[in-house]
């Protein structure tokens, strides 16, 4: 795809960028522990691996006063996934920033679609950015982006999408959407895949194996079981015309509108794999930064040998958790008038509070706000719709408003982002946001 003048200007950026990172004599590499922050933070240390070059590496859950702290004494940082939205990150000495979240007042080198008018809500994840900046690893961008709900990829998400095709890492498909496509047996692939949620069947691997019994389709062939990637193209349409005309019967027809589009698949990495489908792959990272593991998300990314099946053990337990949170969140959500709040204290963990968020909003037109304990008081997270976002919300300019009333930090993107506040600012921080989201579009 032909560049604008943005956007040239940017992978010009990018250029100058990689110079300035391998400038480093031995840098710490600091990102992000979400999928975006483990797959950009890999591509980063790839980049180093392959010039046999010294470097550091550290994963956080966020960049505050503390962490600040901590690597003043560091002389050189790239910070991955993080910095952007930090103006702290100025006291520091050398500094590179790989970021996409908006940004203000960072005075440091800093490499951001948002500073050339690419969104990078929408349109790039960190990953995506590194990955154009070092001119390798296309397959994580594309991974680190869906795993940031940048879906479908639009923009410089597709430009760089389409280098990783060019690279032959990533095969773009018009398929079902649901997680476990290649790496599942059939029932247990339908009952638990929950995005979109498919009342009376998700949870239950017994009404699984009955939806397909009753729609004619066998679960298994010769000795062993069938996936959906292995049925026939006539077998695919039956469970797909069969899934969407429960959902439209369920009062969910912009689930079955979803069910179907594109697909991106990861050619270097194997198809029975969890990583082969860029969805699957980005729950794998989650499920491993999000419970205390970061470093064997990032040895997957990195081709590791035994990751992949720590990695695995991970994503059951990560399941698990998420499908916990989600029954608390169907019957726990309140309407706080300008959106839906979740108290989720002592229930869900803070690592995941966002994505239950995100999955528990379903077809609420509000955005939904969520909270959970974390060491440094509350976590704070919110998901908001596109057509709120089109209309005018600014969620990360709502978590802005609210640690400038009570404290903490706070930031993110239009559609999804977070804070973390101190306990006693709980109140004052719902109010503050309330009005914000009231005097919005």
């Amino acid at each position: 795809m032909e560049l604008s003048e943005n956007g040239q200007a940017f992978i010009d950026a990018c250029a100058e960028a990689r110079k300035a990172a391998l400038s480093f004599s031995d840098p710490l590499i600091v990102h992000h522990y979400d999928a975006d922050g483990l797959s950009s933070g890999a591509i980063v240390e790839a980049a180093f691996r392959a010039g046999f070059r010294k470097h550091r590496r550290r994963c956080v859950k966020r960049l505050d006063d503390a962490m600040v702290e901590e690597l003043r004494n560091e002389k050189e940082v790239i910070f991955v996934d993080l910095g952007g939205g930090s103006p702290r990150v100025n006291e520091l000495q050398d500094v590179l920033i790989i970021d996409h979240h908006q940004t203000s007042g960072v005075e440091k080198h800093q490499v951001n679609p948002l500073l050339y008018g690419i969104d990078g809500g929408d349109e790039l994840s960190s990953s995506g950015t590194a990955a154009l900046v070092f001119g390798s690893h296309y397959d994580l961008g594309v991974v680190g982006a869906v795993g940031d709900m940048q879906y479908p990829l639009v923009g410089m998400n597709r430009h760089m999408m389409k280098l990783g095709v060019d690279a032959g890492e990533v095969e773009v498909r018009e398929e079902l959407r649901m997680f476990g496509r290649y790496s599942r047996p059939l029932a247990n692939f339908l009952a638990y895949s929950d995005d979109p949620y498919v009342p009376g069947i998700s949870y239950s691997e017994e009404n699984a194996q009955k939806f397909f019994d009753d729609i004619g389709i066998e679960l298994r062939e010769g000795n062993g079981w069938k996936t959906y990637s292995s049925l026939s193209e006539a077998e695919k349409k039956r469970l797909v015309s069969a899934l969407a005309g429960l959902l439209v019967d369920r009062g969910m027809p912009w689930a079955a509108e979803k069910l179907v589009g594109e697909v991106y698949l990861m050619k270097k990495r194997m198809s029975a794999s969890e990583t082969y489908d860029a969805s699957e792959f980005s729950t794998l990272l989650n499920a491993c930064g999000r419970h205390g593991r970061p470093e064997v998300g990032v040895a997957v990314c990195l081709g590791e040998k035994g990751a992949e099946a720590e990695a695995s053990r991970l994503l059951t337990y990560h399941k698990t958790k998420i499908r916990e949170g989600i029954m608390f969140a169907r019957s726990s959500l309140v309407d706080f008038g300008p959106f839906m709040f979740l108290d989720a204290r002592g229930v869900i963990a803070d690592s995941i509070i966002g994505i239950v968020c995100g999955m528990a909003g379903g077809s609420a037109r509000k955005p939904v706000i969520g909270i959970a304990e974390s060491e440094s008081g509350i976590k704070v997270s919110s998901r908001g719709t596109r057509e709120a976002v089109d209309a005018g919300l600014n969620l990360g300019e709502v978590m802005h408003a609210g640690v400038a009333k009570v404290g903490g930090v706070g930031g993110g993107h239009r559609i999804a982002a977070g804070a973390n506040i101190p306990s006693e600012g709980l109140n004052g921080f719902l109010a503050e946001i309330s009005q914000k989201i009231r005097q919005m579009p």
